[in-house]
């Protein structure tokens, strides 16, 4: 797909990779590009800085995210692209609260969920839409924090279960995975887990936007800005236990 002359909304929009997104969409020519943000303030400065519309939701509330899709569709017509993008990285282990786990199923998989709910049915109706969600190199690895790497996987599962439901009916899908980004997500991270997660090489947001741009024309299912994510993947599924022993290793090497 082409984003030229697209309607795109990209939640998580105010700062990152889904302000880089944002920035390069508009870039591309998309008919109009609004973030939303449950920081409404960073995202109207945001939207201000780069050319786009900015609307405040908190994606972990249905309702909110049953707003935003229908003010943007009065204001500028039909979604075509929805990115959903927005996501949290809240520590939690063997003894995360009920609290941490509820957050993070609401912003990394259910926020998924309730764009999809509504917005399938409206573009299948006009034959065809595009959806591409952010998971992590966690939906197809693991990672350090529990809550994290289980609702990462979970968001990557339900990208794999739309695109086989509704792949031949005209539904697109793109699954974004990437690893160390120079996000604020990276940077609260304690440093010896940021220097593994970086081992591969950080990119920046505007890096892995012009992947994304990319992947969606070509539209690909996974976008894995790095290329060693499918290495390990691969190696995953060739020798699962030879992989958890590695995995056992790497933790143990950042103190967990």
């Amino acid at each position: 797909m082409e984003v030229a002359d697209k309607v795109v909304v990209v939640t998580g929009g105010a700062h990152g990779i889904g302000r880089a997104m944002a920035a390069r969409f508009h870039k591309e020519g998309a008919k109009a590009v609004v973030i939303a943000d449950r920081e409404a303030g960073a995202a109207e400065t945001t939207a201000a800085e780069i050319g786009v519309h900015a609307m405040a939701a908190d994606v972990s509330d249905e309702q909110a995210i049953t707003q935003l899709i229908d003010q943007v569709t009065k204001k500028f017509g039909p979604i075509d692209l929805f990115c959903s993008n927005a996501g949290i990285g809240d520590p939690g282990r063997i003894d995360a609260s009920n609290k941490v786990w509820d957050r993070a199923w609401s912003v990394n998989l259910m926020a998924h969920v309730y764009a999809a709910r509504i917005l399938v049915p409206q573009m299948l109706e006009r034959g065809g839409g595009y959806l591409l969600q952010t998971a992590s190199a966690a939906g197809l690895l693991s990672q350090f924090e529990a809550p994290y790497a289980v609702t990462k996987h979970a968001a990557v599962a339900y990208a794999e279960w739309l695109s086989i439901t509704y792949g031949k009916q005209g539904l697109k899908v793109s699954c974004l995975c990437p690893m160390g980004v120079d996000t604020r997500m990276l940077q609260s991270a304690p440093d010896t887990q940021r220097e593994l997660m970086s081992a591969p090489g950080v990119l920046s947001p505007d890096a892995v936007a012009e992947i994304v741009l990319e992947g969606i024309r070509e539209e690909k299912f996974l976008i894995l800005p790095h290329s060693e994510v499918l290495s390990h993947w691969q190696a995953k599924t060739r020798d699962y236990e030879g992989w958890l022993k590695g995995m056992r290793e790497f933790h143990a090497m950042a103190g967990e």
